[in-house]
């Protein structure tokens, strides 16, 4: 097949575009920025775009397909022309589905912890050497793309997103997979330029659930209670399987996991991370891998890319970076690196980076997520909120919206990374929490450079 990526450089498009170029398909693309690591991956794949931009001559009768992906408009020229040839048009999410259509599909969905989720699966999968086609929002150890796909394995293993599927579909992507076997790792409002309120962003999960094959399975996390209004009222007949947080151990602040074959040592720390472990072993569990197989390969995990990874390390200080950047996962993540690191003390950066989090209204929903910090830092470009079209925000504004005492409060990234260079490290673990750059500072420097 023939397929062109109208903006192949998002971090989900270009990993379809290589895994459709190993698959042995024709795959040309386009696209007004694209950044690393997209970029040297496409080009080592030789499929990099030779120039930017939009090049409606790109699109041509003999395309079997046109991917377009979120980062395009509903006016973008290629688009335009793609229509006026009657070319087959794909959202991201709608191509998986016709590329595992005759698979078992296994859909992992959920306000927070669903990247982390696939990736336990698909690491435990990959040890025991059971093949599966997948896609993944984060890079994982020992895999090379975040999507593959074959024609002959017999799962696929989805990360399933809310969010909307392309500018002129738009639908939540998880709604497009129809799976056979679901997971919902939790509820809690987000993504507030689509869904204005509270009840518009359930409202997608209740159809995912009416979504689910009939006689299909549903794993749910029933210590929210979102999840399981929403789970009890279906009328969709399904075998359902509620999942809660396991009992563990913390020694040394190392984790530990009582089990039937005995205390296992886990690479991760968090209790939210134990609950997204308990959601992985039991789709694992649906997939063929029993529990003692689950627990032996789950010891060597380490977690996703930028969920909670450690990125240095010295006898005086720890760093982490994660991705959260919502609310409920701010406060997990925080709550998290507090009790593990009971005698150290925890100093939490937090940017403020997608359009929900720079919104007023939303802006309350981080009341008391730092509280577990003993220093809290929070970061906003006033760039950002140039590129998003919005209002500015006063310091005082963000101050008063974490109702936590002493918080610090920075919107020029010069002064963000002096203020971390002189601050006391000694006995620190540091956790930096943002799916943005902080402005553009080099956070590495900071800290290997004390």
């Amino acid at each position: 097949m023939k397929i062109h990526f109208i903006a192949i450089g998002g971090s989900a498009m270009h990993n379809l575009a290589l895994a459709l170029a190993q698959k042995g398909y024709e795959v040309t693309g386009s696209d007004d920025a694209i950044f690393e690591p997209s970029l040297s991956k496409l080009k080592k794949q030789g499929i990099l775009p030779e120039e930017l931009g939009w090049f409606p001559n790109k699109i041509t009768s003999d395309l079997d397909a046109v991917i377009l992906g979120m980062h395009a408009h509903s006016d973008n020229p290629e688009l335009i022309r793609a229509k006026e040839l009657n070319i087959k048009i794909y959202s991201y999410p709608e191509f998986l589905y016709e590329q595992s259509k005759n698979k078992t599909r296994v859909v992992i969905a959920g306000s927070h912890g669903k990247t982390t989720i696939t990736s336990m699966i698909l690491h435990v999968l990959n040890y025991h050497h059971k093949q599966v086609d997948y896609m993944v929002g984060a890079q994982l150890e020992g895999f090379d793309t975040m999507v593959k796909l074959t024609d002959q394995n017999e799962f696929i293993v989805l990360e399933g997103d809310e969010y909307l599927s392309s500018p002129i579909d738009l639908r939540s992507k998880f709604l497009l997979y129809q799976p056979n076997i679901a997971l919902i790792s939790g509820i809690a409002w987000d993504h507030i330029n689509v869904f204005p309120t509270f009840e518009s962003y359930k409202q997608p999960f209740i159809s995912f659930i009416n979504s689910i094959s009939p006689g299909g399975a549903l794993l749910y996390n029933e210590e929210d209670k979102e999840v399981v209004e929403i789970v009890e009222n279906t009328s969709n007949y399904l075998k359902k399987f509620p999942y809660r947080t396991p009992k563990y151990i913390i020694k040394e602040e190392k984790v530990y996991l009582p089990t039937h074959e005995g205390e296992v040592q886990l690479s991760m720390f968090g209790r939210h991370n134990l609950l997204n472990l308990e959601g992985a072993r039991l789709v694992c569990n649906q997939i063929g891998i029993q529990n003692d197989e689950f627990y032996e390969a789950i010891i060597s995990f380490k977690g996703a890319s930028k969920r909670l990874e450690k990125i240095y390390g010295n006898n005086e200080y720890i760093v982490y970076k994660d991705f959260a950047h919502a609310p409920s996962k701010v406060l997990a993540t925080v709550k998290a690196v507090k009790e593990n690191f009971t005698n150290k003390r925890l100093i939490a950066c937090l940017e403020l980076h997608t359009y929900s989090s720079l919104n007023p209204e939303f802006l309350t929903q981080y009341a008391y997520t730092l509280e577990a910090a003993d220093q809290a830092i929070v970061f906003y470009s006033e760039e950002a909120l140039k590129i998003k079209r919005m209002q500015p925000i006063s310091e005082e504004v963000i101050a008063n919206a974490f109702q936590k005492k002493d918080i610090k409060v920075f919107n020029d990234p010069k002064l963000l990374e002096s203020y971390l260079r002189k601050i006391e490290k000694n006995n620190s673990v540091f956790l930096l929490m943002s799916s943005g750059n902080y402005g553009g500072i080099s956070i590495n420097t900071i800290f290997e450079n004390k």
